[in-house]
């Protein structure tokens, strides 16, 4: 994967194994000869939609670029179910052992991020919105969990603040309304970004769309009043594209699709998703 071959990555994952290993890891080094050669078997123990096997096989590739290889009929996006063994991984038992926590974290992680978006991707299946999430990240490997969200079949919003204007309520406030924070953006940035402002009313949003916003996300609001809110959008300009935001459970964000908003992001998917349990058992090959 293109994505995985990144220098900044690779360097990241160092990190990683640097927190964990320290000066060493003394168990391992006291209990298991360098020379034994192991098998593990990643088992998922609930069903999962797989993500982020490529990167724990770069956790143990960092330890020892040659002696590792990673086995699997599997590719990130496969729902997998409870019980299946998905990958195998052959390679000298103590580089296993001492890689075995980093990988299984961000394996977890990552999945368990694909798992939750695919679970909204299907709750919205049949309607024209998409789910899309936010910056609410875990510092340092936002890249891996936006690549979660994709992998779930959800969509990425900005990667990051030079990735794109989404003006605040903060912004709003600083600026000195929303008509001069649109106008101020406009003035600033490149013809190909878009404005995006974040609206909580009528008023708000009627503002917005006359200023030249080209995306309005509406904030907080209940599924009947997004759908008034779409109705006097679509009035004033029919191209204009909405985002719903805030407090998007799973068992009601379809009624917000059903709305009509084009977007749905969802900051969950990323700040409150549950890692999915999987196991790593070695053996001696």
């Amino acid at each position: 994967m293109n994505w995985l071959e990144s220098g900044e990555l690779m360097s990241a994952i160092g990190q990683f194994l640097a927190e964990d290993i320290g000066r060493g890891d003394i168990t391992t080094r006291a209990c298991v000869p360098h020379e034994t050669r192991g098998a593990g078997r990643f088992l998922a123990k609930e069903d999962i939609v797989l993500c982020g096997l490529d990167v724990a096989e770069a956790v143990f590739f960092h330890l020892d670029p040659d002696g590792s290889e990673v086995e699997s009929t599997h590719s990130d996006g496969d729902e997998i179910a409870s019980g299946t063994v998905f990958g195998t991984l052959k390679g000298y038992a103590d580089v296993l052992l001492v890689g075995e926590r980093t990988a299984l974290n961000l394996l977890q992680r990552m999945s368990g991020i694909a798992t939750l978006t695919r679970r909204y991707v299907k709750a919205v299946e049949g309607t024209n919105a998409r789910i899309v999430d936010t910056r609410k990240t875990t510092p340092g490997i936002r890249i891996l969990e936006k690549y979660a969200v994709t992998v779930g079949g959800g969509k990425n919003h900005r990667m990051g603040l030079d990735d794109g204007v989404l003006i605040k309520d903060n912004h709003i406030a600083l600026a000195g309304g929303i008509s001069e924070a649109v106008r101020s953006a406009k003035a600033a940035v490149g013809h190909l970004h878009k404005i995006e402002v974040e609206v909580t009313n009528w008023a708000q949003l009627r503002e917005a769309i006359g200023a030249g916003a080209e995306i309005v996300m509406l904030d907080n609001q209940t599924p009947e009043e997004a759908a008034k809110l779409v109705e006097m959008a679509r009035s004033m300009d029919p191209k204009v594209m909405i985002e719903a935001s805030g407090g998007m459970d799973l068992d009601r964000v379809r009624s917000y699709a059903e709305a009509g908003v084009d977007l749905i992001s969802v900051g969950r998917l990323t700040h409150s998703a549950k890692a999915v349990d999987i196991s790593f058992k070695i053996q001696i090959a």
